[in-house]
């Protein structure tokens, strides 16, 4: 099937909780693993304290289950603490896509 949809979510962490945001982060793997409509998922870091999710499915109902899932719950709870200010949250559409199979 077809990625057609993304979501971009761009987090600045507090700078004395970084290393708390890149271990929630790395811990986010394994709950987005229990979502099969989420066909990619990478969790990164651009600096000390900015971060970053991307992630991508082939149709609507597979970003929304994703969008209302455990990562965004987990990230409202842990957010205050961690986070210098609220989320910057993308929704975006793929226009091209290279994909060779595997993990």
């Amino acid at each position: 099937m077809e990625l057609t949809l993304g979501v971009l979510a761009l987090l600045e962490a507090k700078p004395d909780k970084a290393a708390e945001m890149r271990e929630f982060l790395i811990g986010g793997k394994a709950v987005v693993d229990q979502e099969p409509g989420t066909r990619t998922w990478y969790a990164f870091q651009i600096d000390d304290t900015h971060f970053g999710i991307f992630d991508t499915f082939a149709d609507e109902d597979a970003r929304q289950a994703h969008l209302n899932g455990a990562i965004p719950q987990a990230l409202g709870e842990v957010g205050p603490n961690l986070l210098a200010k609220d989320p910057e949250l993308n929704t975006v559409d793929l226009l091209a896509v290279k994909h060779e199979g595997g993990d």
